[in-house]
């Protein structure tokens, strides 16, 4: 196994192409509580050609964004802005506590968001909020149970075993 001598920080972003700029901001910051921190308007020479773009960057709690591309030219968007997969095991999952989760839970009911646009799953170790944003995307909120610590600290003393395990064809949980 390497070893980092010292590990990334933090996410700095994470970036996706959204179809309606104004939407996606309406969402993020009215909605779910992110504020948007920056707009950069840009071209760039990019693959052989010149690409006109507009960047938002939604800010979390420990200095890291969400990041949202808008295209000027349709083809452009078409060519780097793919569909997102319609499948809860394709998301983006964020930490928060339990006041943060319910008051986003409150603003989405609000908003209109129901099933299956939003769902809460109850996995033991966590209780997720999920959610579909207006570009398709799933987001997952989670609040870390209360014995999280000791729960991570279990995972982390069988997490080669316990890939190994299942690697051999033993699917029983854990």
């Amino acid at each position: 196994m390497v070893t980092l001598a010292k590990r990334p920080a933090r996410l700095h972003h994470t970036a996706y192409v959204t179809h309606d700029l104004e939407a996606t901001r309406k969402f993020y910051e009215e909605v779910i509580g992110l504020p948007l921190v920056a707009t950069w308007c840009e071209v760039d020479e990019l693959f052989g050609a010149q690409r006109t773009y507009c960047h938002l960057f939604f800010g979390l709690g420990d200095g890291g964004a969400l990041a949202f591309f808008k295209f000027a030219k349709p083809e452009d968007e078409k060519l780097f802005g793919p569909k997102m997969p319609e499948s809860p095991f394709h998301h983006i999952a964020l930490n928060v506590d339990e006041e943060t989760q319910a008051a986003i839970e409150k603003r989405l009911a609000d908003a209109g968001y129901a099933p299956p646009k939003s769902f809460v799953l109850e996995h033991g170790y966590c209780r997720s909020l999920y959610i579909v944003d207006p570009n398709g995307m799933i987001l997952e909120f989670t609040v870390d149970a209360p014995d999280a610590a000791e729960i991570n600290a279990d995972r982390l003393k069988d997490a080669h075993s316990e890939l190994k395990r299942w690697l051999a064809g033993d699917h029983s949980i854990n």
